[in-house]
């Protein structure tokens, strides 16, 4: 028999399931009434992993909710065409595609042979886990000239070897690794 979970009892990244669709919880707050015969409601923020909506819900306390069959797998990164972006499993060696609305921006921190977290549903592949930063070579940026701080930041635009444009110190060179944060979409050291 599937677990069920309590409404009261969904807290901050609580995963659980709503009218057969998956959903992750970002905020919980609980409200208890204080007039005699009164609900106690939990209002949450959650997450469609299907279509990564954001939206507010609010559920009685003793509303109950299964657990969804969610697994996390370790896919390496293939290529991208037309019909979407292909990994394989690193387990059954099958290849997993994702349409280009469920990728979004992943792509531009990933690069052919990256190993990653995917999200599978019912065994079906629904997303993608990226890690909080990731290592990327810069392909193409400007020499920095010393004293070229006119402008009171000291940083210059560089493109990494994925596309993706960030800025980056003016000691930065091309062919250089860099740490890039996947949240920010900005620098976050250079690697060694």
């Amino acid at each position: 028999m599937a677990v069920l979970i309590d409404a009261i009892s969904i807290k901050r990244r609580t995963y659980f399931e709503f009218e057969n669709i998956p959903f992750v919880c970002l905020e919980a707050d609980v409200s208890t009434p204080t007039a005699r015969g009164g609900q106690t409601l939990v209002r949450v923020k959650v997450r469609n992993l299907l279509t990564s909506a954001v939206f507010d819900k609010t559920f009685k306390a003793g509303d109950k909710f299964k657990e969804p069959d969610l697994q996390v797998v370790s896919a390496s990164y293939l290529y991208s065409d037309g019909e979407g972006s292909h990994f394989m499993d690193q387990e059954s060696f099958e290849t997993l595609t994702l349409p280009e609305e469920v990728i979004g921006n992943a792509l531009d921190f990933l690069i052919e042979g990256a190993v990653i977290d995917m999200n599978k549903y019912n065994g079906n592949p629904i997303g993608l886990e990226l890690p909080q930063f990731v290592e990327l070579v810069v392909a193409y940026t400007e020499h920095g000239v010393r004293g070229d701080t006119s402008s009171g930041s000291v940083t210059k635009p560089a493109k990494l070897e994925t596309g993706l444009e960030i800025r980056v110190p003016l000691f930065i060179k091309e062919g250089e690794k860099v740490k890039v944060s996947t949240e920010t979409r900005e620098f976050a050291g250079r690697v060694n």
